[in-house]
């Protein structure tokens, strides 16, 4: 009984932050939906195995990430690792379907700059925009140093920025 009521304290602290953490990963509610279930599904059989070593949301964080990951390998066949194309929070939306289409394809390019990242630049891009984790915890999850966290974070946003120029 005691793992359960742990578990179900931890459900209740963290479901709010892990489906929003996804959300910003996917863009969709129904998705963020399920993947937060799945999220917390991997989580209660692996509870046992969490050593404390960070933060339960940033446990937490690393399995929904693994989920969504997960979740984009099954459902579109180019593999993405996420959307950074953000527009300004105020900006209206645009009925103008030129617009529409140039948005696209600067999604589209910034997709593709994103899936030429080296795996550890896109796990730091990640945590840090999307989960937005203070460097500390990311170094803990990655198991790098503070220092290195905040310096694959500057690499990989230059190297988004030469690629989307040069491109």
């Amino acid at each position: 009984m005691g793992m359960e009521w742990e578990f179900e304290r931890i459900y209740t602290e963290n479901y709010r932050h892990v489906y929003a953490f996804l959300m910003k990963l996917c863009h969709d509610p129904n998705t963020a939906e399920d993947l937060t279930q799945e999220t917390f599904y991997q989580a209660y059989i692996s509870l046992p195995s969490y050593n404390g070593r960070c933060e339960m949301f940033t446990w937490l964080a690393a399995i929904a990430q693994n989920q969504y990951f997960k979740h984009m390998r099954r459902h579109i066949k180019e593999a993405l690792l996420m959307d950074l194309y953000e527009t300004e929070p105020n900006a209206p939306e645009s009925d103008e379907p030129a617009y529409n289409v140039l948005r696209d394809v600067e999604i589209e390019r910034v997709r593709k700059a994103i899936s030429a990242l080296p795996p550890k630049y896109s796990e730091v891009l990640i945590l840090r925009i999307y989960g937005e984790l203070p460097y500390e915890e990311i170094s803990k999850k990655l198991g790098i140093s503070v220092n290195s966290a905040k310096v694959i974070f500057f690499r990989a946003k230059n190297f988004l920025k030469e690629k989307l120029i040069d491109d």
